[in-house]
Formats: structure tokens, C-alpha cells, sequence
């Protein structure tokens, strides 16, 4: 009670500070609101923190040269709630595991990342990798070799698979989570009770379950948004102790566990966003506090700024780092990847690049590589362009110029000037410098590269791009392109292979040889569209020089022999410095869509999550009708779009009646009641807005970290509900009836809980009627097998 006391001391010293600091027109109003609560007997404050569950120690040990009276006091405490809500989501998370020992919906992608990081294997992936760096180490801590082949949904694992230690982490994360839940409620200055009542709805929601059990991300990506919140509310307890020890502490690990979301999944940075929001505000408190001068101000701005970017620049860096050093071979991913990053590899492209001349020059032979976006060469074939296309446009009818998407001998190009009759490489070697005009000739068809002033094929607004077909009709040949070299500051003058990156402009039109991303019918063969676009400055005008070898003759059949069956002698690897991958990189993950836009049969959009309109099937059995379904607690979700209408109703009226000076929280309450909805309403929409503007395929799994908040939302409104019957209104009676409601209301959701268990664990063989009655909603598609 003691504690108590002192926290009424505190809040009763702050509002005596917010009175007098209010204009004398409030003042009146805010004294009179305050007088019912100041009238209330000590037993009827509400939500007074209970501390039974809590045990606190304390060692006193005497100090050597000192006076008895100074002591050196070391204390701790045990919330032995805390710890037993820890224990049982351990049981309720890691329940069978093993079960069902078979690859499970996402397993699917992140078992071959795991698989690819024990045989140090590049891959892409658009989310960053520290989540699967975990389940990795996890992993090879197991002994996992890597060399089981994640095939497809639903495979059975082989004995070779350490399937308890793989799915250990997310599991364990899971469990985490709710005792942190009960934490930040706390630190929010909410009751135990309430806190306890937030731990409860996450332990009992079937989608937290269902994502902790199998090896996805959800559920660490979760716990380090909440935690990283966590420590940020306990770091501003010290706000009137800045540079203290625990000062600096809670902020390093706000920071840090902030930025490991992030470094989970990109959604992550909605909860940085958060979090600086958070600080942002403090401080624009701080400004208004007359006892610290400007220079203490700034000061302590700066040590915040750099403190927190340091702590999370050095973790953001040191995951990249980790991961481009572990994947140093060349893998199945790594096409997506320019041409310098993937000579950079052992093996794969490295293995054919690394003995090639680096300067390129007249007579070279080279392929041209798109370098962003698609992976695909400058290609071209005996076909000509139609005479006429399906919107009766015309075409110059000479030889197709497309864009190809695989290795080919007719992706071979060599490069000449035009003042120079023969193929033949001279020595000393005639390179190639930026600014100088060359003409490209086709390897197998001997024809040079053209445009000219006729509309591309599918999209008009280019020039077509065509190898120069003599018809001996009014069409001269245009085939003289400018070469551009864009990263010369780096690389110099000279053209270079793979590392120089060129844009090829077409003199006569100037114009840029473009890939335009389109698609051409059948007459292309479905390959991919090259046009000369009046637009220069683009990436889909950017090109490298990816395999390269000198001509050494000038009869044409043999350089077709040779182009066929060259092979290159490696020699020396080509380097790229740690800055060169990770930008590289991050250009790819940012901007290179590789995920399909088109509509998957569970995916979802943002307006149907609230009301789980839809949710995914994760894996059904071969046997039976047992199955892994992602849904969440129905009790749960649609209480929690409830809340949030009712806090922002509560929200709404009590800033129109605070317009007209009408008071009805006392200040305490009232800072209360913006803590949350800064924190929950605005961690809510920070995470759930975004996501209206993604062009990709959605589920319902990406609404968890923004459902997480409206769970903490509902919990926070419940408890003002009562606050307001029992204080405001001053109806005990009603209050308790709210209290058993909530009670009921929980034991409800606790039995939905264990009705819905079936298709988390997905170790019960259910019959068809058993699925059929767990369809409450006809837009829920489970697989039913048929008898």
C-alpha cells in the first residue's frame, strides 16, 4: 500500500501542476470535474494495482569504509504471474510440435532459406533475413545438414529434419509475447487485472497459436514491435534522469528491439515509426519546461538521435553483413542479381566470367544484359516483325529484337566501328570509351542493330528496334548507337565487363535502347519487347556487358563456330566490397517486384480483415480431414473492432465536450486516456493503413501486427468502460454487473478458443460434419475431403 500512496502523492502533485499551469477560464471547470473523485472513499479508487502475485527481495550489504548507515541495496523482483503466463503459452505453443510432422503453407519457403543457409547458398528474398538467421542458427545448433528439398506444401519431413528445433524459435517468440503483453499494459499504467485480461486474449487467440507453432515469422516479428514499445515506456520513467545508467539502457534496447522487427519484416518499420513517434512527442513536452535552457535541450536531442540510430544502424548492418558473408555461393536466386554480384559468387556465372577480358572493345564479342529488373539479354532471331499488327498498324517487317530471359547463342553481339570494315580484335586492343558511336552486329545473323521512326510493337509510344534488313526500299539503315557510360566516376572511361553500366543511345532519333517490360504474342515467341524510348533517363535503359570473348577471325561461319562451343578458363574471382552487395541488394528487395499480384484463392484485402472474412488453409491431411486453418479467436477479433469503435466514440465526445469546456475526466484519467490511444489507436493504424496501398497479394496473416495493437486497444477501453460506471457515473452496481460480463465474455472466448484448437494443432482427424460445424461463416473456405 505503500506503493500505492506514493503514487497518489505523485499523481496528485501532477495535477496540481496542470491547474495552475491552465488558463483561468478552465481552471474552474477541471477543480469542479476533480471534486467527485477527491470525495471518494480509499476503497472505491478504481483499479487500484494489486501487488500479491509479486514477491520483491532485497540484499543489504555493507560497504567497507563507510558509516553503517550508507548502504550498497541490490534488489530485484518476481512477478510470478508474469512467469506463469510465461509457462503456459511454452505448453500451449510448443504442444506436439512435431505435429504434423509435414511442410506446412510458408515452411515451404523459409525451410529452403534455412536449408540454403547450412550450404552457404545465396538467395533472394524481399523481406530482410534476420528471422531466418535465427531459425537457421537454431538450426545448425540441431546438426541440420540442409539437404532435405522443401518441395511443396504438405510433403512428409525426413528423420534428417530437426522439425522441434526449426519450429522452436517461433514458438518460443510466441511465448514471449504474453507476458510482454502483460508488461506493457502495466507500463501504460493500466491495472493488473487489465494487464492480465490483454496477456489472456493473446494466449487464447487461435491465430497467435497458429502462427507460433510452425516456422513463420509472425510471431517474432510481434514480440519485438511490443517489446521495442515496452522499453521505450519504461525509458521515459527516466525522463527527469537523462544520462542515467537505465537512461540509456532502456533506450539502446527500444532501439535494438525495434530495428530486429524490422530486420524480421519490412512491416517492422511501421513500428519503428511508431516508437519515434513516441519520442518525438516527449520531447515536444520537454520543450515547454522552463527549467531546461536550450543548449540542455538540444543536447539531449542529440544524444537521443545518435544513440538510437547508432544502436540500430549497427544492428540493420551487421544482419546484411552476416547474411552476404554466409551466402557466398552461387544459388538458384541469384539470376535476379546484376552480373557483377553474381560473378562475385563462387560458382555459377563467376565460374564462366571470371577469365574474360575486361575492356571491351572493337571486335568484341559480348551479351548485354538488362541490368535492372527482369533478368534477361539483348536477343535476336531470323523472324521478322509482322506486316501489319492487330490494330492495323504497320511495321518495318525487318528482323525481331527482343529481350530473352535465357542463356542463348543468339544473345551474342559484336561490337564495331563503323569506320572499320573487319570483326577482328587488333592489338593493341581498340577499346571502347564513353561518348564514342558503335554499331552492334548480331553473331548469328551478321545484321546490326536499328531503329528508326515506326512505332514499337506493343507499345507505340517507342520506336521499334530492329536488326537492319536491306529490302531496297526507301529505309536506310539508322544503326549508330552512342555509349553512355553512367558509373564512370567509379569504373572510368573505358567500357568495361560487367562492372560498367552503359546506355546506348540511338544517334539519328536520339533515343535509348529500352526494355519496356512487355510482353510480345506469339509471332515474338512471348518474349519480351526492346524499343528505343525518347525517355533517357530510366533503369530500363541501363545495360551491362555480361559474358564477353575477343573474335579472332573474320570468316563468319567460324565465329558462329566459335560463339557455340567457346568455353572461358576461370582464373580470378571478380570482387564487390560489403557496401556494393548491400546496396545492391536493398535496390532489389525495394524495387524489384518478385512477388505475383495475382489473386491467390486465400488471399484477402485490408477491409476484410476485421471481421476475418476469409482465412487461409496452411495444410490439410492426405488421410483425413485434419487440417491447419489460419483463423483468429471470432470472440476475440470482432470484440476488438468493437473497441475501437467505442474508443473512438469515447474519443470523439469527450474532445467536442472538452471543446465547450466541459470537463469529465480529471486530468490523470485524461492523460491516461490519450496514453492509449497514442499508443494502441495509433500503433493500430500505423501497422493496418498501408496496407490499402499495396500493390501484392495480401492474407490475413499480415494484419497480426496491427491486430496486436487493437487487442492492447480493447483491453485499455474495458477498463475505462468500468472507470467511467464506477467514477464518472458513480454506479458501483452497474460497474460489478460489467465486471461479470467481462468475466462471461472472457470464459467465451476461452471456449471458442479450444472449440478452434483442432485446426491450430491439426493433430485431430476430423470428420466432415465436425468442419462443417466449425464454419460459422460462409466466407470461410475449409478443405473438405470427400468420403
Amino acid at each position: 500500500m505503500d506503493m500505492v500512496r506514493n503514487r497518489k502523492n505523485q499523481n496528485s502533485k501532477k495535477s496540481n501542476e496542470f491547474i495552475e499551469n491552465m488558463p483561468n477560464g478552465e481552471e474552474k471547470s477541471y477543480i469542479e470535474s476533480i471534486s467527485r473523485v477527491d470525495n471518494l472513499k480509499s476503497d472505491e479508487e478504481p483499479f487500484i494495482e494489486s501487488h500479491k502475485t509479486t514477491k520483491e527481495y532485497e540484499y543489504v550489504v555493507p560497504i567497507k569504509g563507510t558509516s553503517s548507515d550508507k548502504l550498497f541495496r541490490i534488489s530485484f523482483e518476481l512477478d510470478i504471474l508474469s512467469i506463469n503466463l510465461f509457462i503456459i503459452g511454452l505448453f500451449t505453443r510448443m504442444y506436439k510440435l512435431e505435429e504434423p510432422r509435414n511442410i506446412v503453407f510458408d515452411e515451404l519457403h523459409y525451410g529452403k532459406y534455412v536449408s540454403l543457409y547450412m550450404q552457404n547458398t545465396f538467395f533472394f528474398d524481399s523481406h530482410p533475413p534476420l528471422g531466418k538467421q535465427i531459425i537457421s542458427l537454431a538450426a545448425h545448433i540441431a546438426g541440420f545438414d540442409g539437404k532435405f528439398k522443401f518441395d511443396k506444401i504438405g510433403s512428409p519431413y525426413s528423420d534428417s529434419v530437426p522439425l522441434f528445433a526449426l519450429r522452436f524459435v517461433p514458438s518460443f517468440f510466441g511465448s514471449l509475447l504474453v507476458p510482454t503483453v502483460y508488461h506493457l499494459m502495466l507500463e501504460m499504467g493500466l491495472s493488473q487485472w487489465t494487464s492480465l485480461l490483454a496477456a489472456l486474449l493473446f494466449l487464447f487467440d487461435n491465430a497467435f497459436l497458429t502462427q507460433s507453432r510452425f516456422m513463420l515469422m509472425e510471431s517474432i516479428l510481434v514480440f519485438f514491435s511490443l517489446f521495442g514499445i515496452l522499453c521505450l515506456l519504461k525509458f521515459r520513467k527516466y525522463s527527469e534522469e537523462p544520462y542515467s545508467f537505465f537512461w540509456f539502457f532502456w533506450l539502446i534496447m527500444a532501439s535494438l528491439s525495434l530495428t530486429c522487427a524490422m530486420s524480421i519484416k519490412y512491416v517492422g518499420f511501421y513500428s519503428c515509426c511508431l516508437g519515434a513517434v513516441i519520442l518525438l512527442k516527449d520531447f515536444w513536452r520537454l520543450l515547454a519546461v522552463a527549467k531546461h535552457s536550450d543548449k540542455a535541450l538540444f543536447l539531449r536531442f542529440l544524444t537521443q538521435l545518435t544513440s538510437a540510430l547508432g544502436v540500430a544502424t549497427f544492428v540493420y548492418l551487421s544482419v546484411f553483413y552476416i547474411h552476404l558473408n554466409v551466402l557466398h555461393k552461387a544459388g538458384p536466386h541469384d539470376s535476379i542479381m546484376t552480373s557483377a554480384f553474381q560473378a562475385s559468387l563462387e560458382g555459377g556465372l563467376a565460374s564462366i566470367t571470371k577469365g574474360q577480358p575486361m575492356l571491351v572493345a572493337h571486335g568484341s564479342q559480348i551479351t548485354l544484359r538488362h541490368t535492372h529488373g527482369r533478368t534477361c539479354w539483348l536477343h535476336s532471331h531470323n523472324a521478322v516483325y509482322p506486316i501489319r499488327y492487330p490494330d492495323k498498324r504497320g511495321s518495318s517487317h525487318q528482323q525481331q529484337v527482343t529481350c530473352y530471359s535465357f542463356k542463348d547463342v543468339n544473345n551474342w553481339w559484336i561490337v564495331k566501328r563503323p569506320m572499320k570494315d573487319d570483326l577482328i580484335v587488333e592489338q593493341p586492343v581498340d577499346a571502347i570509351k564513353h561518348g564514342e558511336i558503335i554499331q552492334l552486329v548480331h553473331g548469328i545473323t551478321s545484321r546490326a542493330l536499328n531503329s528508326h521512326d515506326v512505332a514499337a510493337p506493343v507499345s507505340p509510344q517507342c520506336q521499334e528496334v530492329s536488326c537492319y534488313v536491306d529490302y531496297n526500299i526507301s529505309m536506310p539503315a539508322q544503326n549508330k548507337w552512342r555509349v553512355e557510360i553512367l558509373n564512370r566516376d567509379q569504373f572510368g572511361d573505358s567500357w568495361r565487363t560487367i562492372q560498367s553500366m552503359v546506355r546506348l543511345i540511338h544517334i539519328d532519333t536520339n533515343t535509348a535502347l529500352k526494355f519496356t517490360g512487355r510482353q510480345l504474342p506469339d509471332w515474338g515467341y512471348h518474349q519480351h519487347e526492346v524499343a528505343a524510348d525518347r525517355h533517357l533517363v530510366q533503369d530500363d535503359t541501363v545495360w551491362n556487358v555480361e559474358e564477353h570473348r575477343y573474335t579472332k577471325t573474320d570468316d563468319q561461319k567460324e565465329r558462329e563456330r566459335d560463339l557455340v562451343t567457346a568455353e572461358m578458363i576461370p582464373t580470378t574471382a571478380t570482387k564487390l566490397s560489403f557496401w556494393q552487395k548491400f546496396f545492391e541488394l536493398h535496390y532489389k528487395m525495394l524495387f524489384s517486384n518478385t512477388e505475383s499480384i495475382q489473386n491467390h484463392m486465400f488471399s484477402s484485402e485490408p477491409l476484410e480483415w476485421p471481421l476475418m472474412s476469409r482465412g487461409i488453409a496452411y495444410w490439410v491431411s492426405s488421410t483425413s480431414n485434419a487440417q491447419i486453418h489460419l483463423l483468429g479467436n471470432i470472440v476475440i477479433w470482432y470484440s476488438a473492432t468493437l473497441g475501437l469503435l467505442l474508443y473512438s466514440a469515447f474519443l470523439i465526445v469527450y474532445l467536442l465536450r472538452r471543446r465547450r469546456l466541459c470537463y469529465d475526466l480529471d486530468p490523470i484519467a485524461w492523460h491516461q486516456f490519450q496514453l492509449t490511444g497514442e499508443i494502441c489507436l495509433g500503433g493500430y493504424l500505423i501497422h493496418y493503413l498501408p496496407f490499402f496501398f499495396v500493390d501484392r497479394t495480401l492474407f490475413l496473416h499480415h494484419y497480426l501486427s496491427a491486430f496486436a495493437f487493437k487487442v492492447l486497444l480493447l483491453a485499455a477501453t474495458l477498463e475505462h468502460v468500468h472507470f467511467v460506471l464506477k467514477v464518472v457515473f458513480r454506479r458501483r452496481l452497474l460497474a460489478k454487473f460489467f465486471v461479470v460480463g467481462v468475466l462471461v465474455w472472457l470464459v467465451w472466448a476461452v471456449y471458442v478458443f479450444r472449440e478452434f484448437s483442432a485446426l491450430s494443432y491439426g493433430n485431430v482427424a476430423l470428420s466432415t460434419s465436425d468442419i462443417l460445424k466449425l464454419k460459422w461463416k460462409e466466407t470461410w473456405d475449409f478443405i473438405v475431403h470427400k468420403s
